[in-house]
């Protein structure tokens, strides 16, 4: 091991709902990522029923390219348009205060704002196999080069929405693979050992894009279900298209922060002279869709 690097945890730090942000990021910086207790604690099971007729009735697996459809799972259940399909998310977990000012830590670096790049329910059937382990920030693939030093183009809020025991596939991670020198050291994510996210119910993992991670087998006779909500900066575009998904109409009922992280608002540059994106003629988006009148 490198000098520069930093000794990988033995086990995931966990700190309580609240936490003082720089505590957080302070931590994620060392090592990876951390389990905030209770995140959601308060929002999950009124999500869960929102979304359970959607979940029972969802087919597993992924439509597409072979690699895609190992990648994604054959009995892994994925269902976003979260903000449309429920009343829980859309008023209450879209803006989350606690969550953002986490967020904000991590993403704000190089952007005055930033967008939701996905939110989507990740429940692993029984019979799954182990995730193909990557790092989030894989979906812009140029930064991989750039490594460690490189900007944070993705951190990702990984909720439980149910147990979550390794025996049912809880999230696997690998403590400190953010800082290797090296992000395209395959052989080196494919031999160092993988430690799971265990959670109870409304507990979240907050990780960097840059950690190597993936979801674990479920061994079980139980599904796991998950809340992934990944987020990206405002210069980079989204892996969710929110605009053509969300009604117009929807939109103009979430709040300042929620319509900026779909894409209802322009983004901005200013913090590091860079320019407005996301305009029509030059004109903020919200003026141009009357969301402030």
């Amino acid at each position: 091991m490198l000098a520069t690097e930093i000794q990988a945890p033995a086990k995931i730090r966990e700190v309580p709902a609240g936490t003082a942000p720089e505590i957080v990021k302070r931590i994620i910086d060392e090592d990876g990522g951390v389990i905030i207790k209770g995140l959601f604690k308060a929002q999950v099971e009124r999500f869960n029923a929102d979304m359970d007729p959607i979940v029972s009735t969802w087919a597993a697996g992924y439509e597409g390219p072979e690699w895609m459809k190992e990648f994604a799972g054959k009995k892994t259940k994925r269902i976003t348009q979260l903000i449309r399909r429920s009343k829980t998310f859309r008023e209450e977990m879209l803006d989350h205060e606690i969550m953002l000012s986490y967020v904000d830590t991590l993403m704000l670096e190089t952007s005055d704002a930033y967008w939701m790049n996905a939110a989507q329910i990740i429940e692993i059937q029984p019979g799954e196999k182990q995730q193909f382990l990557h790092r989030d920030l894989e979906n812009y693939p140029v930064f991989r080069n750039l490594g460690p030093a490189g900007p944070e183009v993705m951190c990702n809020c990984l909720v439980a929405l149910s147990e979550y025991t390794e025996e049912m596939g809880a999230t696997r991670i690998i403590p400190g693979s953010h800082a290797w020198p090296d992000f395209n050291d395959r052989e080196r994510i494919d031999s160092t050992p993988t430690i799971p996210a265990v959670m109870e119910k409304g507990d979240a993992i907050l990780y960097s894009g840059k950690m190597v991670h993936g979801g674990g087998a479920n061994v079980s006779d139980r599904p796991r279900r998950a809340l992934a909500l990944a987020f990206c900066p405002g210069w980079l575009v989204p892996e969710e298209a929110y605009p053509f998904a969300v009604p117009l109409e929807m939109a103009r009922t979430l709040s300042k922060r929620g319509q900026q992280l779909t894409g209802f608002r322009s983004m901005h540059n200013q913090k590091l002279g860079g320019g407005t994106l996301w305009s029509l003629d030059y004109v903020e988006l919200a003026k141009v869709l009357e969301l402030d009148d």
